[in-house]
């Protein structure tokens, strides 16, 4: 059975994403929205989907499920209009702008009985699942804490979507998700969050370390960067040893397990397409066996980063706003 996609948004997310439809041969998209028609059918005819319309008749469209890949801040608006036509959604990360949003879209979607996940793809890399296991089997002893990092240097400009606040921009929603999300699949949702960082000139959060604490004394240590190129390791600490998730590790290939007094092992693990196939084909086997949560991004992970990024951002004297799609 071919899963037939809709595709909220025509910008580069909404590019990328539609590239790796190439490797995953069940799967098609057949419709792509947008705020006009006309840019809508624009993309479809530059990319050979069938139709281009509206998000209202994107969201009634005779598809199985629907990606959204919009600024942060539309994505409550879209993902509650799905789910109410009974639509599965994929969201594409940050899953909200705030965490009320979220909120609302999990109890919908729970209320309703339909799919819904955080597009996470980083969770599905062979590399990631390879060092989950690691650390579930035991062989890095108890965890101890999680160090990752994500910066990339972007040039300041008030009106990209980057920098906007009124679209979501700064560096936590866009970048820090991934290291904040990470550190939270391994860990668990921290107790406590502080942040430090830095400001562009309109206000919006240019950089942040953000520590993630745990009353048992377990901790992470994340930083995230629109201000700086940085490595964009992982590294997950235990007592008998860490694993290195490689730079870039939100969309790694290969990791690097150091056991406490042995030389490091080094497992090449490449991914399909850009990483982004697995992730669609993993929605597709969730619709098949009939799930309304994926086990892998479940929705009270997505809750608890989400709950991370808003202290942070709160922290940082920033306070996000979801944004109206439909009038």
């Amino acid at each position: 059975m071919t899963i037939r996609w809709g595709i909220a948004g025509t910008g580069l997310m909404a590019e990328m994403f539609l590239a790796d439809f190439a490797h995953v041969p069940d799967a098609e998209v057949t419709v792509v929205g947008s705020r006009t028609t006309e840019r809508a059918a624009q993309f479809a005819a530059t990319h050979g989907i069938a139709r281009g319309c509206t998000y209202a008749d994107l969201v009634d469209a005779d598809v199985d499920v629907v990606y959204l890949a919009t600024p942060h801040p539309h994505h409550r608006d879209l993902a509650l209009a799905a789910i109410a036509s009974g639509k599965p959604v994929l969201v594409e990360k940050a899953f909200t702008a705030t965490l009320a949003g979220a909120r609302e879209v999990v109890d919908a979607a729970r209320e309703a009985g339909v799919f819904c996940m955080e597009a996470m793809w980083t969770r599905l890399q062979p590399a990631v699942l390879r060092a989950k296991e690691l650390v579930a089997s035991g062989e890095l002893g108890g965890l101890l804490m999680v160090q990752a990092d994500l910066g990339a240097f972007r040039t300041y400009d008030p009106t990209h979507r980057l920098f906007d606040p009124e679209l979501g921009g700064g560096s936590v929603l866009d970048l820090g998700v991934y290291p904040i999300s990470l550190a939270q699949h391994f860990l668990g949702t921290p107790d406590r969050v502080s942040a430090v960082g830095t400001h562009f000139p309109n206000g919006t959060d240019a950089s942040a370390v953000v520590t993630m604490a745990y009353d048992d004394g377990r901790a992470a240590s994340v930083m995230c960067s629109l201000t700086s190129e940085t490595p964009g390791r992982a590294v997950v600490a235990g007592t008998r040893g860490s694993v290195e998730i490689a730079p870039r590790f939100h969309h790694p290939t290969r990791i690097v397990v150091q056991r406490n007094g042995e030389e490091p092992v080094e497992h090449h693990l490449p991914t399909l397409g850009r990483g982004y196939a697995l992730e669609i084909a993993h929605v597709g086997e969730c619709l098949a066996a009939g799930l309304t949560e994926s086990p892998v991004m479940s929705l009270d992970d997505t809750l608890g980063v989400q709950w991370v990024m808003e202290e942070a951002l709160a922290q940082l004297g920033i306070s996000p706003r979801e944004g109206r799609v439909f009038r």
